[in-house]
């Protein structure tokens, strides 16, 4: 009888302690950014990758060869922001994708070629997200967003310290509801154009 309680004891106590340590906080990874994948000029495949680069192999990781640098001579703080001018322009996406449609293509390339006339302004990738999903998620998947925006615009011949991204996640919407009619316009990257003060 005292050999069933002290294993039942034992038992408890061993799956509440593997219950508290599968409930230990993770380290949090990096946001992954997108590889490159498809081809600008409008084949009919899709632009960006769904698969992190945390996954691939150094030499495939865009970050660690530094094939898109995030810095340069444009700094955004010093330039006046014009969110009317590619209003038109707005890129959407399907439902937790990140991948630039060939659909939305053209509208990125009206900016590349807006860009090339125009080597003293600077555009900004505003990455956003309807309202399903937790915060820090779609603020994950904004910044995946605007980031395969971004790569669009670059592999395209933008000047890579011309071209910016943020991510606002869910915080900003561009049409209030609750409905896929809604989402739709909400899944988007939005361009802002940069000019000199």
């Amino acid at each position: 009888m005292k050999y069933s309680k002290v294993l039942n004891l034992s038992v408890v106590v061993l799956a509440l302690s593997l219950g508290a340590a599968g409930c230990q906080p993770r380290p949090h990874a990096p946001t992954p950014i997108l590889g490159r994948t498809g081809n600008p000029k409008g084949t009919g495949e899709t632009f960006g990758r769904e698969t992190p680069v945390t996954q691939l192999p150094p030499d495939q990781n865009p970050t660690v060869r530094g094939d898109i640098p995030l810095q340069g001579r444009f700094n955004p703080d010093e330039m006046t922001p014009d969110h009317n001018r590619f209003a038109a322009n707005t890129v959407y996406f399907d439902f937790d994708r990140a991948t630039v449609k060939p659909s939305e293509t053209g509208k990125i390339d009206e900016v590349v070629r807006y860009l090339q006339g125009n080597p003293t302004q600077a555009v900004q990738i505003e990455g956003h997200c309807d309202e399903r999903g937790t915060e820090q998620y779609n603020l994950s998947l904004g910044e995946r967003r605007a980031l395969a925006v971004r790569e669009y615009l670059v592999t395209a011949g933008v000047q890579a310290e011309r071209a910016f991204t943020i991510s606002y996640g869910e915080s900003r919407p561009a049409v209030p509801g609750h409905n896929e009619a809604t989402w739709s316009k909400n899944r988007r990257g939005v361009f802002v154009l940069l000019t000199p003060k």
